[in-house]
């Protein structure tokens, strides 16, 4: 990847960046990016975007946890590490930012044990010595304090499993629930202070109304009425109509406290004049499209 940011000639990385410098969002979380340890990739990105401030913590993707996961007798693949990956930080997150990131202040989850979550359900398959090792995040679950002009954005950042590609034990979906209800534990405060003036926003893989998942968990997490739901309807990711079809998964949900100004995905019409950012096909940045909202602080609050 870096070496594709350096050299300019990636066709999806180029119709991303474009995408990005077009909508131009104060605070961008990318998700399925790829950690190095160094950061040089995600300190490349940042300069060509021109955002001054950036962070990424190792995922769990790709770390390997030394045990059979999926109990295909082998060891070392993609599937045993606490979250798919094929290397240690393949498909990671990352936070761009205009505004400081007060990293020492960084809360991360993701080291919590599956198990450990409130009412967590395993799946029958799971025995004691994975239960034990098993994290929940499959990224991560970070709380991201950003220090705008007028107060604190605490991002609650995180991308979650596909609830597909298991069997009828339904790890994956049970797993995607328990990384969406993780959040609500949070703002409960069961793991410390609850955030405030805060944002949920990532990849939850999981549709209120359509495709696989357990579907009623998004439903519950949107009525929560500590959340703003700004882009009630729409679709977010752009799949093929003989497998998934159009779904909205990814989310952009700020705290009450916020006032919303406006707030939309981007996926502009074919006569759009900005259509062709995303190619002939919709499709030259990747089946994701970029969600934004708009928010400011009113007076006294």
């Amino acid at each position: 990847m870096l070496r594709d940011l350096q050299k300019g000639e990636d066709a999806e990385l180029a119709a991303a960046q474009a995408v990005i410098a077009h909508i131009d969002p104060d605070i961008l979380l990318l998700t399925d990016f790829d950690f190095d340890y160094d950061s040089m990739a995600l300190q490349t990105l940042a300069m060509l975007l021109d955002y001054p401030h950036h962070f990424a913590a190792r995922p769990n993707t790709g770390v390997q946890t030394a045990l059979d996961l999926d109990g295909n007798g082998w060891f070392g693949e993609a599937r045993d590490a606490q979250g798919y990956g094929r290397f240690s930080g393949d498909g990671g997150m990352a936070v761009l930012s205009r505004f400081p990131i007060d990293a020492a202040q960084v809360t991360d989850h993701s080291h919590l044990l599956w198990r450990d979550v409130p009412d967590a359900v395993l799946p029958t398959m799971m025995t004691d010595d994975v239960a034990a090792v098993q994290r929940l995040s499959t990224s991560g679950h970070w709380i991201v304090p950003i220090k705008t002009d007028a107060s604190t954005v605490n991002l609650l950042a995180f991308a979650a499993t596909p609830p597909v590609f298991d069997g009828p034990e339904d790890r994956n979906g049970l797993r995607n629930r328990d990384e969406l209800r993780l959040w609500t534990y949070v703002l409960n405060g069961v793991y410390g202070d609850a955030p405030q003036d805060f944002v949920v926003i990532g990849n939850a893989n999981l549709d209120p109304d359509k495709g696989d998942g357990i579907k009623d968990a998004m439903v519950d997490f949107l009525s929560d009425d500590r959340l703003q739901d700004p882009h009630f309807g729409l679709n977010t990711a752009d799949w093929d109509d003989d497998g998934p079809g159009n779904l909205r998964v990814s989310y952009v949900l700020p705290a009450t406290t916020w006032t919303v100004t406006d707030a939309d995905v981007f996926w502009p019409a074919p006569d759009d004049d900005y259509a062709a950012l995303l190619g002939d096909d919709g499709l030259a940045a990747g089946v994701h499209h970029l969600v934004w909202v708009d928010v400011r602080r009113d007076a006294g609050q």
